[in-house]
């Protein structure tokens, strides 16, 4: 698998991967199918510009998983939030989620940042140990999802030094 940095002209790839992990998995994000294939090409592209993005592809190109990280509205400046964090069905549990967490690690720091956090829903217990088994440590800190407030996630934080 090869882990890339994505630029705006990635759009497509990047597009692709995301409505899959949303076709796929669409209880472990906070947006929707039917949302995000409303967006245009302009949309896609201004994420990719604005919101650092990695794409995991194999041999022949295709993704197989993604990562984003962003400074979260309302948290401080020196915590890189990771959004977006997908690995395909078929490369799971063969260390794809763990080389893309250590992808935003190596980010962070390089940017000065003191903390990575994350959000997780309650019900998403793969990603949870993962995130355990990464570094991460619980909150507590916990809210309804905006689209199902019957459902809540937790927040995880890894400290970076």
């Amino acid at each position: 698998m090869l882990i890339r940095f994505v630029d705006e002209d990635d759009w497509a790839a990047v597009r692709d991967v995301r409505l899959r992990a949303l076709r796929e998995d669409p209880d472990a994000f906070g947006s929707s199918l039917a949302r995000e294939e409303m967006f245009r090409e302009t949309h896609w592209r201004m994420r990719v510009r604005t919101t650092p993005t990695w794409l995991a592809t194999d041999d022949d190109g295709t993704g197989r998983g993604m990562v984003s990280v962003l400074i979260e509205p309302g948290s401080p400046v020196d915590d890189r939030h990771v959004v977006a964090l997908w690995v395909a069905p078929e490369v799971r549990r063969r260390g794809l989620g763990w080389s893309l967490l250590d992808t935003v690690r190596g980010h962070a720091v390089a940017e000065g940042a003191r903390t990575v956090s994350l959000w997780v829903v309650d019900d998403n217990h793969a990603a949870a140990d993962l995130y355990v088994r990464s570094g991460f440590t619980r909150t507590g800190e916990r809210h309804a999802l905006q689209r199902d407030p019957d459902r809540t996630e937790e927040r995880y934080v890894l400290q970076l030094r």
